[in-house]
């Protein structure tokens, strides 16, 4: 019903910048919340940042004043912009959506994931 698909992950040196970029469709009514997560290896998940629907964001305290995050609502896309970046940002990142369905207007909502985007920051 919903496809989430991320774009923009890659190998970067340190210091250097990417941006990360999550489209989604299907049969959506709404998007509430937007966010990012990353996962590097023998690690867990974590949260980076969030946006609502308002715009009000979070971040983990590893991404402030580094990363931005932001969302283009009538292209139901997210971005995460990551400036600065460290070796340790190595991870894949994963992108969600909280999504209201077409058929079910007044919830609940539903979160769907991306298939996640590597990112590979070198020393």
């Amino acid at each position: 019903q919903v496809q989430v698909v991320e774009s923009g992950g890659g190998l970067v040196q340190a210091g250097g910048s990417l941006k990360l970029s999550c489209a989604a469709s299907g049969s959506i009514f709404r998007i509430n919340a937007l966010g990012w997560y990353r996962q590097a290896p023998g690690k867990q998940r974590e949260l980076v940042a969030l946006i609502t629907s308002g715009g009000s964001t979070n971040y983990a305290d590893s991404a402030k004043g580094r990363f931005t995050i932001s969302r283009d609502n009538a292209k139901n896309t997210v971005y995460l912009q990551m400036n600065s970046l460290k070796p340790e940002d190595t991870a894949v990142y994963y992108c969600y959506a909280d999504v209201l369905l077409e058929s079910s207007r007044e919830g609940p909502q539903f979160r769907y994931w991306g298939q996640g985007t590597q990112v590979t920051v070198s020393s």
